[in-house]
């Protein structure tokens, strides 16, 4: 067995695409590898299926940046963790969840977070939160979205766990009392606009192939760009090398002709989230007071979601802004990929996105080395499987703890010692 305890280890936990044992994310992998690397962690790749539970050793992979190649090792437990796991309908995810449970007292980056409803409804009981919100309501019956519809003139039918913009109807309101519907089936194929009656909405909507799936009907926003393409922004937050949640970077999206969603996945592009201002609100001293409320927005969310669900390291937040600058919260991801911040042309910015997680797993294990001298930063309750929480700080770019979250915002203030367990009810248990 390889021993890698020269250096501090960490293994990057993902999953299997297929039986083949393919990867998604194999390249971005790599250039974690050589940034861990450089930073003086042993990193390596591994899955539940690479465990010998029996040995207590994994069967990983590590990338080596001399020859550009893959090779497998066994190597013992990690000493850090960062999942990068995804949710996914196969018997791979299932033992997934059971690695999780069973070695769930090892220290991990990241605790899995809760479906979209979950989550929803532990913001909604944040004032400060409230505002950023659309309504949205479990769906249980196409009455669950006609209700909606007599308040709102458009609703998003989406499934409460998926990814990438699969699975979701767009339902619009007419003036002349028809209902134009358009969607992007799970294999995110755009599914031809039409109108529809009331009684025929209530016919689609029952035979939309929900893919075993729960979904919620949420509050549409109306977000086309002058072209008829729907845009909305990825802000990106994560740990830096103090423990301290910090924004890296806000990109814009726009979608693809007759897309109701803007993933670039199914087609749409990335923009400077600066430039799509410029032409969706125009006001440079607007831009700027959009941008401070949508950063301190994400933080605060990144604190209090921490603070309920336990350790994470990194948080992509979609967000949408109207016409009159108003700030929403579309959903939150906790496995987010950067290439939208390469393909806006900021590459500093995707620099610092894969490396970030690596200075704060850095940090985490000095805080942890330290933590027997009495002198870690960590939480004195902070446990071998549930610490991340790091000083409870939050930083702007550039700036200091605190991250641009004045007392008089609301968020620093209402999120604090709102924490406790997982919000029971439907879909409660972690998923991602």
């Amino acid at each position: 067995m390889t021993n890698v305890a020269a250096q501090p280890t960490l293994g990057i936990l993902t999953l299997y695409l297929n039986d083949r044992k393919m990867l998604e994310e194999k390249p971005v992998y790599a250039r974690m590898t050589a940034i861990g690397r450089k930073l003086g962690l042993s990193v390596f790749v591994f899955t539940p299926d690479d465990v010998d539970e029996a040995g207590d050793r994994i069967f990983a992979m590590f990338y080596s940046t001399d020859t550009r190649t893959w090779e497998r090792k066994w190597v013992r437990f990690p000493q850090l963790i960062y999942d990068r796991c995804r949710i996914q309908r196969s018997p791979r995810f299932q033992r997934l969840l059971a690695f999780r449970r069973k070695y769930g007292h090892l220290t991990f980056l990241n605790r899995p977070l809760r479906n979209k409803w979950t989550v929803h409804r532990t913001l909604g009981k944040v004032a400060a939160f409230e505002p950023h919100l659309p309504a949205t309501r479990f769906y249980d019956s196409p009455e669950d979205v006609q209700a909606m519809l007599r308040k709102h003139s458009l609703v998003y039918v989406k499934p409460i766990n998926g990814t990438g913009g699969r699975g979701i109807l767009r339902v619009e309101r007419m003036k002349d009392g028809t209902y134009a519907v358009q969607g992007r089936d799970h294999g995110r194929h755009i599914v031809t606009p039409r109108r529809v009656s009331r009684e025929q909405l209530a016919s689609v909507l029952r035979s939309w192939d929900k893919h075993g799936d729960r979904y919620i009907a949420q509050q549409g926003l109306h977000i086309r760009l002058p072209s008829g393409r729907v845009h909305d922004y990825r802000m990106l937050v994560q740990k830096n090398g103090e423990g301290e949640w910090a924004v890296t970077g806000c990109a814009g999206r726009v979608g693809p002709p007759r897309s109701i969603t803007s993933n670039l996945h199914g087609g749409g592009k990335a923009v400077p989230m600066k430039t799509l201002l410029r032409e969706w609100i125009g006001s440079e001293e607007r831009i700027g007071q959009i941008r401070k409320t949508a950063e301190t927005l994400s933080i605060g969310v990144a604190r209090h979601l921490e603070r309920t669900y336990g350790a994470l390291c990194e948080l992509a937040l979609d967000l949408a802004i109207d016409r009159e600058g108003r700030v929403w919260l579309l959903e939150v991801n906790p496995k987010p990929a950067r290439e939208v911040f390469m393909q806006a042309g900021e590459s500093d910015v995707y620099r610092t996105a894969l490396s970030r997680p690596f200075e704060y797993a850095v940090w985490l294990h000095r805080q942890r080395r330290l933590a027997r001298t009495g002198k870690s930063r960590l939480p004195a309750s902070a446990g071998a499987g549930s610490a991340g929480a790091g000083s409870g700080g939050a930083a702007a770019p550039g700036g200091a703890a605190g991250g641009g979250l004045p007392a008089s915002s609301g968020f620093a203030a209402e999120t604090a010692g709102s924490g406790g367990g997982g919000i029971g009810g439907i879909g409660g248990g972690p998923i991602f």
